[in-house]
């Protein structure tokens, strides 16, 4: 059985690997639509408040109003030397790759996952008109790819 619940989150980011407009810092409304497995035990599977309880307050202290910025990006490296020089805090959510909504849905999909549930898939969206529907293989295949991009980047050449 399927259970599907949808959440929103605003954050900043930007694609530093584009030379159109989405190499600009932007915002979006993000919305998330969650499609959970479960499985039936009685007269009900699972609260839908359950998912909420866990999902909404994480997505509000880790993306909410922050910045979604890849670790590799340079605007990054230039953010905490402003935080160390002024004091100031900024909110922001790091990934390992650039900001694609592409790498966001694997990001949210490891999370979600990490916290006990068990997606079937995910949906988010970006705009109105844009969405990424994630599934459960796109995640495993993306752990592939991910795994064997760190192993090629940690292989000592000539071996």
């Amino acid at each position: 059985m399927i259970i599907q619940k949808s959440y929103k989150f605003y954050a900043a980011h930007r694609n530093e690997q584009l030379a159109d407009k989405c190499h600009n810092l932007h915002g979006h409304r993000y919305g998330i639509t969650c499609y959970f497995e479960v499985e039936r035990t009685g007269a009900l599977t699972t609260l839908f408040a359950d998912f909420d309880a866990r999902i909404e307050p994480f997505l509000k202290a880790e993306y909410d109003h922050g910045m979604l910025i890849h670790t590799g990006d340079s605007l990054y490296a230039t953010l905490i030397g402003h935080c160390e020089r002024t004091g100031e805090s900024l909110k922001m959510k790091l990934l390992p790759g650039p900001t694609t909504v592409e790498n966001l849905a694997h990001q949210l999909f490891s999370e979600i996952t990490e916290m006990g549930f068990r997606l079937n898939r995910l949906e988010v969206r970006e705009t109105d008109s844009s969405v990424v529907e994630y599934t459960r293989d796109d995640w495993v295949e993306d752990n592939r790819y991910f795994a064997n991009q760190r192993n090629e980047s940690h292989r000592i050449p000539g071996r």
